[in-house]
Formats: structure tokens, sequence, C-alpha cells
């Protein structure tokens, strides 16, 4: 997968050059695309965003709105005929874009892995738990297959599975749900990677689930010091676990900060307008929940100018909304950014946390 050049606006002259030297992951830029009849559909639109050591960054957004695709880009996932067409990812000191397939591969589990949020199909249903974990270890270890198989043991019991020397030899049809999820998490954190990609992991668990679950990913994230990005559409667990949020809208970042910036000093309307669907405890029973008009964009015929601007509550009239893209610029310092021509005039978004 090779990365073109790339010219886009960024007050630093190289993405090599700006990468902060805490980083461990930094996407800059990146844009994948899908042939379609009228030319290239580009679905990932220039995005940019960065993990630290041991921190969170939330992704949020809701469906199709290329949350997931971007890290599947990132880690040369996209399934033909998409293609990364421009960009750079830069993991650890290791450009991803500019590498072959084949040596990427060997990163893949080792200094980076994903959490898929479907466990059930994530794993191979023909293959214990046990002989899918030791395959893992063995791929990128010199170990034997005894060895491997006890290191499998170890894993289980440190993601919380109960009786793991019983367990290891279950189908994945044998496990709940939540236990399923352990499993995926074991064998994403087997060789002890730098980032780990946990996309919606908490998907049709129950609430008591989900928590357990994010809270192992936390321990994990305390015990290693791995960055780990949180891939998910509720708010509340953003509100948790993160320490930088990004959302996103049609393919592209249109904010990205601090937890704190996001929750308190949102500087974009479709921000604004996600916390407004959010049910509220002082809500007067029977009261409809404020929702975001419209739909979300096709992006295969993104509207001019903003792709938000059909559905904004922001932009009463406003020509440039409908005319021209806003790029994306720094707000009250350089690491809250917002794609909003009017971020300036945004009411203050009043919240209790």
């Amino acid at each position: 997968m090779n990365a073109v050049a790339l010219s886009v606006a960024r007050p630093a002259a190289s993405p090599i050059a700006a990468r902060a030297p805490h980083r461990v992951l930094d996407v800059f830029g990146l844009t994948t695309a899908f042939p379609g009849d009228d030319g290239p559909m580009t679905v990932i639109d220039e995005v940019s965003l960065w993990v630290e050591p041991g921190k969170t960054l939330a992704v949020v957004g809701e469906s199709g709105s290329g949350k997931s695709m971007t890290f599947l880009s990132a880690l040369g996932l996209v399934a033909a005929p998409g293609k990364v067409v421009a960009g750079q990812v830069i993991l650890d000191g290791h450009s991803l874009t500019s590498m072959p397939q084949a040596q990427l591969r060997t990163l893949r589990g080792r200094v980076i892995s994903m959490v898929f949020q479907d466990p059930l199909t994530a794993l191979n249903p023909v293959f214990t738990i046990g002989q899918q974990l030791i395959e893992v270890l063995r791929a990128h270890l010199p170990i034997g297959r005894r060895e491997a198989r006890q290191r499998a043991i170890e894993l289980l019991a440190r993601v919380q599975i109960p009786d793991p020397i019983r367990r290891i030899d279950d189908y994945p049809h044998q496990l709940s749900g939540g236990m399923r999820q352990r499993v995926l998490i074991a064998m994403a954190v087997a060789l002890k990677p730098k980032v780990l990609i946990a996309d919606e992991p908490t998907t049709a668990l129950d609430v008591t689930v989900q928590a357990q679950i994010l809270d192992l990913l936390a321990d994990l994230q305390r015990e290693t010091g791995m960055g780990v990005v949180l891939i998910t559409h509720d708010l509340g667990l953003v509100a948790r676990y993160a320490d930088r949020v990004a959302v996103m809208y049609a393919g592209r970042v249109v904010e990205s900060g601090s937890r704190d910036d996001i929750f308190h000093r949102a500087k974009h309307p479709y921000t604004h307008a996600l916390f407004r669907s959010i049910p509220r405890l002082d809500s007067v029973a029977g009261d409809d929940l404020p929702a975001i008009e419209g739909q979300p964009p096709n992006v295969a015929a993104l509207p001019p100018g903003c792709a938000f601007a059909p559905r904004c509550f922001h932009r009463q009239g406003r020509a440039d909304c409908t005319s021209t893209r806003p790029r994306s610029e720094a707000t009250d310092d350089n690491e809250h950014r917002s794609a909003c021509w009017h971020w300036r005039t945004l009411p203050i978004l009043k919240r209790d946390t």
C-alpha cells in the first residue's frame, strides 16, 4: 500500500517534523478511496489524529462516519478495491503507509493490535480458543507448543476468564459474549503491543459486562503503558475513559481535543448536536428526546461546503457553509481544533458534567 504526495493546509511543514516525540501513533492526512461509477469515492478524508503511550483516544460519531475504516486504513486492512491514496501513519517511528505488506504483518499484533466489535465472527468457530491463542504466540515468538499453551492459560487468567486451565479447550460457541470479548482482548495483548485499537468493544453486551470489559482494558493499560484507541458512539464511555476525543462526521474529523475541551468547550455544531441527543436525568417523562435532523450524508455524493450544513442548527442561511468546505483550525489552543467556519459564535454548551 503506497502513500502519494499530500498537500493540505497544516501549521507544520512536515508530518514527520511535526510529530511529537511522546506520540506512539501519529496519523496525518489519511485519505482512503474506493472506485465509483463517477470516479474515486473518498470515504476517509484527510484524517489527522494521534495517540500517546498510556493514554486513551476516543473516536466518536454516528454509524458510517468512518471511525472503523480510519484504523483499518492505518493498519493496511482495507478490503480491495479500496486503498489508501494519501497521508502518513507513523507507528513507534515506523511509516506504515510506505511499508511492504509482509513487514506490516509482522507489526500487527506485536506493536499494534485491534479488538473487533463482534467476537463471535472474529474468532474461528472450528478451533478452540486455546488453539487460536497459541497460534498468535507461535507466529511471533520462538517458543514451543507446550510453552505457548502455558502462556495462553496465563493470558486467559489475566483477562479474568474463570478456570482457564479448563476453558482453554472450549470452542467460541461455548463461551458467553463477555467471555468471548475477553478472549479477543487476550489475543490482542498477548504480544504486549504499544497501541490497542478497541472497535466498539462492548457492542451487544449488557451494562454490567460493558463496565467489566472497559475496566479490564483500563487495568491492562495501566500495567503495560499502551496507548488505547476506543472507537465508540457511547459518550458515557468517552466521559469515563478517554483522555482525548476525535469527533468524526462523513469521513472527516470535525473536532478534536482533550476530553474537557469536547465536553465543556465544544466548538462544532455536530458535537453540540450529539450532546443534545443524550437523555438527561432531569428530563420530564414523556418529552421527546432531541434528535439530529435529517440523515447522515452519502459519502459518494457529499454536498458542497460543509458536509454537516444540511443538518446544522447553526447555519442560519450562511452562504459559506454551503459553498466552501471548512478546514480544521485551532480554537483555544493548537490541540483543540474545529472544522467549522463559525465556531467562534457557537453558544456555550451547558452540561452538568
